[in-house]
């Protein structure tokens, strides 16, 4: 499959078109909905990186995490900016793009702090919530179809077995095949992390449920594109219905 941008064709529409990609840790959402947004020719907000630049730029700060406050956090988030990119969007500290940062170990074990504190995650809500209005966007995390955008066009909820999970973690993260005991471990810490993620993490009821174990990202990918391109369908079918009703009331 190509990465090549294939914008979904439609009619211009006042209101704006999000794609909801929801599932717990490691399912694979970040890298589906970036190509998915590649594919449809939308952008990608991801938005698990606002998350981790809040708890960038609470780390810059010092201190131990388990003491930290949501107002600190809050504080020290507001050098976050978000800047729009070709199919995506890149959170900025300070106005400076900090990616190796963000995905680094030290903020990978204290997100999870920081994203269970309920006026953080508003906060990364609402910055969602404003891009979403003003772009087609593709937005995967673990309750974008429940609370952030109810009303998502397209609604998707990713799952894969823990085992599998942890070796495409692993593979990604050190580019060679793991070890049985290294994907054990691996599988230990994603299991404790859905159980602190549960609370978080919540299947909307209209959402389509994509179990991966089996699935190549390929097919991932084709099986969504395929979900967004008969929503949108339907969707012009309605505006078509609506206009009709109302040339007819008139």
């Amino acid at each position: 499959m190509s990465n090549a941008s294939s914008p979904v064709e439609r009619r211009a529409h006042p209101r704006r078109i999000a794609i909801a990609i929801d599932g717990p840790a490691a399912s694979g959402k970040s890298s589906t909905a970036q190509w998915v947004a590649q594919k449809v020719g939308f952008r990608h907000v991801d938005s698990g990186a606002l998350y981790r630049a809040a708890t960038a730029a609470r780390l810059r700060r010092g201190g131990s995490p388990e003491q930290w406050t949501a107002a600190e956090v809050l504080e020290a988030a507001s050098i976050v900016t978000v800047v729009p990119r070709e199919t995506s969007f890149a959170p900025l500290l300070g106005g400076v793009e900090v990616d190796d940062e963000i995905r680094g170990s030290d903020v990978t074990r204290c997100v999870s702090h920081v994203a269970r504190m309920p006026e953080v995650r508003a906060w990364v809500d609402a910055q969602v919530r404003a891009l979403a209005a003003t772009h087609d966007v593709v937005v995967d995390g673990r309750d974008i179809g429940t609370t952030v955008l109810p009303g998502a066009t397209c609604k998707v909820f990713l799952v894969a077995d823990p085992w599998e999970r942890a070796r495409r973690r692993l593979v990604q993260r050190v580019g060679h095949r793991p070890s049985e005991d290294e994907i054990a471990e691996e599988t230990d810490r994603i299991v404790r992390r859905d159980a602190r993620d549960a609370t978080q993490t919540a299947q909307a009821r209209e959402a389509v449920l994509i179990d991966t174990t089996f699935l190549t990202q390929e097919e991932q990918v084709d099986r969504i594109v395929a979900l967004v391109r008969a929503a949108l369908h339907r969707r012009e079918k309605e505006a078509d219905v609506a206009v009709d009703e109302e040339h007819q009331g008139g």
